[in-house]
């Protein structure tokens, strides 16, 4: 074999250590709502208000997504 075809994957160290689900679960959550109180500012149009919520759906989605898979045994439970 030659040194092209050998390689080995390089981790950084912090790649390894496990996250905490359930904060970042937490976080984007709160993020979520974060986003939606910014929804009573003083926006001159709706085109803000249309990101907040889209921002703030595809957050929780993520969220309802990862549960769903975790449940269905489609993602490792850390």
């Amino acid at each position: 074999m030659s040194a092209l075809e050998e390689h080995e994957d390089v981790y950084a160290p912090d790649q390894l250590k496990p996250t905490n689900r359930r904060r970042a679960q937490r976080g984007a959550i709160i993020s979520a709502a974060i986003l939606l109180l910014y929804f009573w500012g003083n926006q001159q149009g709706n085109t803000e208000k249309v990101w907040l919520v889209v921002l703030a759906v595809l957050l929780v989605g993520a969220v309802i997504g990862d549960i769903v898979l975790r449940k269905a045994g489609l993602r490792p439970n850390d």
